[in-house]
């Protein structure tokens, strides 16, 4: 069977376009390899199958003497981010081969994974879209509070996984189910539709769906 496929890309913000019925799309642009196979994994010599691809070359300084080692292996440079797919069977791909857009195409789904936008520490009405206390006579600046996050006597303690205020954002998330919407291999971009999780410039993986 061949490899789950996927490749990383840069998410360069969002745009729009038009359909064939004349309808507009709101689309997430993503700048999406080449990505070089860094590591083929088998299950004979490693105990699973996969493959390891990079993204983002950086110079050789900026890596250290095992990575340089690992990364020398497959002759392709030295990557910024590294990241490994798992495979159903031998991988698709040889060690020093490019994975590119083309393994998508339009009117397909994949799912996108990527790093949220973090937004610092925040309350509990931000964060867990608590309501808050009353807004009227009797409640002194405690509108935006949480309210009481204890118990009585028994069990005395503030129970695990209780909703505070904390910090919010910077998480990895996926997102499935997203429409890929045009490929343009000649620009190493894909169109998928809506938004994906991230700010602009970050990278994303994205991976075909089933």
């Amino acid at each position: 069977m061949a490899a789950t496929l996927g490749i990383l890309g840069r998410k360069l913000g969002m745009t729009r376009v038009f359909g064939d019925d004349g309808s507009i799309i709101p689309v997430t642009v993503i700048e999406a390899g080449p990505c070089p196979v860094t590591q083929v994994k088998t299950e004979e010599k490693d105990g699973y199958n996969a493959m390891q691809i990079g993204f983002d070359t950086i110079p050789e300084r900026k890596v250290n003497k095992p990575e340089k080692g690992h990364m020398d292996k497959a002759g392709r440079g030295y990557f910024r981010t590294l990241r490994e797919l798992r495979c159903d069977g031998p991988a698709a791909f040889e060690l020093g081969m490019d994975v590119t857009v083309d393994i998508f195409a339009p009117g397909e789904t994949v799912k996108i994974t990527g790093t949220s936008i973090g937004k610092g520490f925040a309350g509990v009405m931000k964060r867990h879209n608590f309501a808050g206390l009353k807004k009227t006579h009797g409640t002194e600046k405690a509108h935006r509070s949480g309210g009481s996050i204890g118990n009585n006597t028994e069990p005395g303690k503030v129970m695990k996984g209780k909703r505070m205020a904390g910090h919010m954002g910077a998480r990895t998330v996926t997102v499935s189910g997203i429409q890929v919407v045009d490929v343009r291999p000649e620009m190493n971009l894909i169109l998928v539709k809506g938004q994906v999780p991230g700010p602009r410039n970050c990278v994303v993986m994205v991976r075909k769906q089933g």
